[in-house]
């Protein structure tokens, strides 16, 4: 019987693994290193794309917590030239060629989606703002800090893949969001959940089996 209780140690060394990996343990940026990046995303096509002063000011106030990016996205509705081949392909498949590339590079450096919806309707509330574009999707994806949003960003692997979101993509804006109420589990908890319940079936099964 007390041999069982490895089995309770090795899921807390695999929540401890988790979280190495989960969790910003570097604290906020440093001054040199917003500078250092600022200079690398001066060199990149994308950085077109992004008022540096509102970069510089996101960077600035870096709290070294983790924070949710805030995507909405118009796909072009029809066929594009595809970057690549030279084929026609539509909006949406370029989108989610994108998409997947995207989501394996952002889970390398620590994040992951937290939520992807589609739209299924217009504005049913909207003041004094532009007329709906037609937005197609809404997205959440989960960073696990400034930092390696930046590194995700200049990252070779990234500018690679960005001419697939730029053909595809017909309109687009994200900024970043930090929650201030949520029912979702987080994965925080429920990594922790999953590891306590297979730790706790297979300490039952060894124990069935003495």
């Amino acid at each position: 019987m007390i041999g069982a209780w490895w089995i309770w140690g090795v899921a807390l060394a695999l929540y401890a693994i988790f979280m190495l990996w989960y969790h910003n343990w570097r604290g906020p940026l440093t001054p040199a290193e917003i500078e250092a990046f600022l200079a690398r995303t001066a060199q990149l096509k994308i950085s077109g794309h992004t008022d540096r002063a509102v970069l510089r000011a996101f960077l600035e106030a870096d709290d070294g917590r983790d924070f949710l990016m805030s995507n909405l996205v118009r796909v072009h509705p029809g066929n594009v030239v595809h970057p690549v081949t030279g084929l026609p392909v539509s909006g949406q498949a370029l989108f989610q060629q994108y998409g997947l590339q995207f989501v394996k590079l952002l889970l390398r450096h620590g994040g992951h989606p937290m939520m992807a919806m589609r739209k299924v309707g217009g504005y049913v509330d909207a003041w004094q703002t532009p007329a709906d574009p037609g937005w197609h999707l809404v997205g959440l994806m989960r960073y696990r800090s400034r930092r390696d949003m930046m590194a995700l960003a200049t990252d070779p692997a990234m500018r690679d893949m960005h001419i697939l979101k730029s053909v595809s993509t017909a309109q687009t804006f994200s900024f970043p969001s930090q929650p201030l109420l949520s029912l979702a589990l987080l994965p925080r908890v429920a990594v922790a959940l999953v590891l306590a319940l297979l730790a706790a079936l297979l300490h039952l099964a060894v124990l069935l089996s003495a």
